[in-house]
């Protein structure tokens, strides 16, 4: 997962929080840092991901796959 994608993903599931989600919310899995500071910390984007899911009970259905753009049609 690309931090694009990965931006993508948690504005798409998160909204409006996204913002305090990434900068605030305090995650276990990744050393407890923030989503921010793992991601600049190198921990890859997948990772972080994931961390956030499992911390806000996303469904597994809108965990794998997200934030990709759709393949242009010809």
């Amino acid at each position: 997962m690309r931090r694009s994608e990965f931006r993508r993903a948690v504005d798409d599931e998160f909204g409006g929080r996204a913002s305090a989600v990434v900068t605030d919310l305090v995650l276990s899995r990744v050393g407890g840092r923030t989503a921010a500071d793992a991601i600049a910390a190198g921990v890859d984007p997948r990772e972080v991901w994931l961390a956030l899911c499992e911390e806000l009970d996303v469904p597994a259905e809108r965990r794998y796959g997200v934030g990709r753009l759709e393949p242009r049609r010809s």
